[in-house]
Protein backbone atom coordinates (compact mmCIF):
# COMPACT_ATOMS: atom_id res chain seq x y z
CA UNK A 1 0.00 0.00 0.00
CA UNK A 2 1.61 3.42 -0.87
CA UNK A 3 1.19 6.25 1.88
CA UNK A 4 -1.11 8.83 1.99
CA UNK A 5 1.35 11.21 3.67
CA UNK A 6 1.20 14.07 1.69
CA UNK A 7 -2.16 13.37 -0.10
CA UNK A 8 -5.81 15.17 0.10
CA UNK A 9 -7.34 12.19 2.58
CA UNK A 10 -10.47 10.18 0.92
CA UNK A 11 -13.31 11.92 2.00
CA UNK A 12 -16.25 9.84 3.65
CA UNK A 13 -19.52 10.10 5.28
CA UNK A 14 -20.66 7.42 7.70
CA UNK A 15 -22.87 6.99 10.14
CA UNK A 16 -21.73 7.26 14.08
CA UNK A 17 -23.13 5.03 16.72
CA UNK A 18 -26.40 7.87 17.38
CA UNK A 19 -27.39 7.69 13.50
CA UNK A 20 -25.92 10.76 12.83
CA UNK A 21 -24.18 11.73 9.48
CA UNK A 22 -20.02 12.14 10.47
CA UNK A 23 -18.38 13.59 6.92
CA UNK A 24 -14.87 14.76 6.71
CA UNK A 25 -15.81 17.91 5.15
CA UNK A 26 -17.42 18.66 8.49
CA UNK A 27 -13.62 19.56 9.87
CA UNK A 28 -12.52 21.37 6.84
CA UNK A 29 -10.66 24.61 7.82
CA UNK A 30 -11.40 24.19 11.44
CA UNK A 31 -10.14 21.24 12.97
CA UNK A 32 -7.41 18.43 12.99
CA UNK A 33 -8.77 15.27 12.65
CA UNK A 34 -7.66 11.87 14.18
CA UNK A 35 -8.75 8.74 11.70
CA UNK A 36 -7.92 5.64 13.64
CA UNK A 37 -9.31 2.23 12.40
CA UNK A 38 -9.62 -0.84 14.53
CA UNK A 39 -11.06 -4.37 14.02
CA UNK A 40 -13.66 -5.27 16.51
CA UNK A 41 -15.70 -3.14 19.11
CA UNK A 42 -15.02 -4.38 22.98
CA UNK A 43 -12.00 -7.03 21.84
CA UNK A 44 -9.05 -6.50 24.28
CA UNK A 45 -6.66 -4.53 21.68
CA UNK A 46 -9.37 -2.43 21.15
CA UNK A 47 -10.78 -2.02 24.00
CA UNK A 48 -6.84 -0.59 24.91
CA UNK A 49 -6.62 1.81 22.29
CA UNK A 50 -9.97 3.66 22.92
CA UNK A 51 -9.40 3.75 26.13
CA UNK A 52 -5.80 5.54 25.29
CA UNK A 53 -7.49 8.09 22.98
CA UNK A 54 -10.33 8.74 25.80
CA UNK A 55 -7.68 9.74 28.38
CA UNK A 56 -6.10 11.55 26.05
CA UNK A 57 -9.17 13.27 24.58
CA UNK A 58 -8.89 16.68 26.47
CA UNK A 59 -5.19 16.83 25.05
CA UNK A 60 -6.23 15.91 21.64
CA UNK A 61 -9.13 19.09 22.21
CA UNK A 62 -6.85 21.19 23.33
CA UNK A 63 -4.28 20.79 20.10
CA UNK A 64 -7.75 21.35 17.88
CA UNK A 65 -8.08 18.07 16.88
CA UNK A 66 -11.20 15.96 17.10
CA UNK A 67 -10.91 11.68 17.23
CA UNK A 68 -12.65 9.46 15.54
CA UNK A 69 -12.69 5.82 15.56
CA UNK A 70 -13.70 3.70 12.21
CA UNK A 71 -15.10 -0.23 12.38
CA UNK A 72 -17.12 -2.54 10.56
CA UNK A 73 -19.14 -2.81 13.95
CA UNK A 74 -23.04 -1.83 13.71
CA UNK A 75 -24.35 1.35 15.73
CA UNK A 76 -25.70 -0.74 18.65
CA UNK A 77 -22.52 -2.45 19.41
CA UNK A 78 -20.63 1.17 18.73
CA UNK A 79 -23.02 2.63 21.41
CA UNK A 80 -22.15 -0.41 24.19
CA UNK A 81 -18.84 0.03 23.27
CA UNK A 82 -18.81 3.76 23.90
CA UNK A 83 -21.49 3.42 27.14
CA UNK A 84 -18.99 1.12 28.59
CA UNK A 85 -15.53 2.53 28.62
CA UNK A 86 -16.77 6.27 28.41
CA UNK A 87 -15.56 7.39 25.37
CA UNK A 88 -15.95 11.09 24.55
CA UNK A 89 -15.58 10.45 20.57
CA UNK A 90 -17.95 9.16 18.07
CA UNK A 91 -17.18 5.69 16.60
CA UNK A 92 -18.16 5.68 12.53
CA UNK A 93 -20.04 2.58 11.05
CA UNK A 94 -17.64 1.28 7.97
CA UNK A 95 -20.12 -2.05 7.29
CA UNK A 96 -19.34 -1.79 3.38
CA UNK A 97 -16.00 -1.39 4.46
CA UNK A 98 -16.08 1.29 1.61
CA UNK A 99 -13.67 3.91 3.70
CA UNK A 100 -11.38 1.03 4.93
CA UNK A 101 -10.62 0.56 1.24
CA UNK A 102 -9.87 4.12 0.53
CA UNK A 103 -7.81 3.98 3.35
CA UNK A 104 -5.73 1.19 2.67
CA UNK A 105 -6.86 -0.67 5.76
CA UNK A 106 -9.53 -3.42 4.51
CA UNK A 107 -6.91 -6.31 4.53
CA UNK A 108 -6.07 -10.17 4.06
CA UNK A 109 -5.48 -11.02 7.85
CA UNK A 110 -4.14 -14.21 9.54
CA UNK A 111 -5.33 -15.37 12.90
CA UNK A 112 -5.23 -18.97 14.15
CA UNK A 113 -4.16 -20.55 10.76
CA UNK A 114 -7.44 -18.85 8.95
CA UNK A 115 -7.18 -16.22 6.32
CA UNK A 116 -10.06 -13.47 6.63
CA UNK A 117 -10.88 -9.65 5.15
CA UNK A 118 -10.72 -7.21 8.25
CA UNK A 119 -9.59 -3.83 9.62
CA UNK A 120 -5.71 -3.74 9.87
CA UNK A 121 -5.07 -1.30 12.87
CA UNK A 122 -3.74 2.27 11.68
CA UNK A 123 -4.62 5.88 12.33
CA UNK A 124 -4.10 8.77 9.99
CA UNK A 125 -3.61 12.48 11.15
CA UNK A 126 -5.45 15.03 8.81
CA UNK A 127 -4.84 18.68 8.87
CA UNK A 128 -7.49 21.30 8.35
CA UNK A 129 -7.14 21.62 4.77
CA UNK A 130 -7.76 17.85 4.29
CA UNK A 131 -4.07 16.92 3.80
CA UNK A 132 -2.84 13.50 5.41
CA UNK A 133 -0.04 14.77 7.32
CA UNK A 134 1.16 11.91 9.31
CA UNK A 135 -0.20 7.66 8.85
CA UNK A 136 0.84 4.71 11.10
CA UNK A 137 -0.34 1.57 9.85
CA UNK A 138 0.43 -1.89 11.17
CA UNK A 139 -0.41 -0.46 14.58
CA UNK A 140 0.89 -1.72 17.71
CA UNK A 141 -1.64 -0.50 20.32
CA UNK A 142 0.87 0.36 23.29
CA UNK A 143 2.54 3.71 23.23
CA UNK A 144 0.24 4.39 19.79
CA UNK A 145 -1.77 7.12 21.34
CA UNK A 146 0.69 9.15 23.16
CA UNK A 147 3.32 8.91 19.67
CA UNK A 148 0.02 10.25 17.52
CA UNK A 149 -0.65 13.16 20.13
CA UNK A 150 3.53 14.46 20.35
CA UNK A 151 3.18 14.47 16.65
CA UNK A 152 0.05 16.48 16.57
CA UNK A 153 1.81 18.83 19.15
CA UNK A 154 4.63 19.13 17.08
CA UNK A 155 2.90 19.87 14.07
CA UNK A 156 0.94 22.79 15.88
CA UNK A 157 4.08 24.54 18.44
CA UNK A 158 6.13 23.78 14.40
CA UNK A 159 2.61 26.09 13.36
CA UNK A 160 2.62 23.71 9.87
Amino acid sequence: MQTLEGMIAPKFSLKNEAGEIISLDNFAGKKYVVLYFYPKDSTPGCTTEACDFRDTHEAFADLNAVILGVSADNEKDHTKFIEKHGLPFSLLVDDSHEVSEAYGVWRLKKMFGKEFMGIERSTFLIDPTGTVIKEWRKVKVDGHVEEALDTLKQIVTSGE
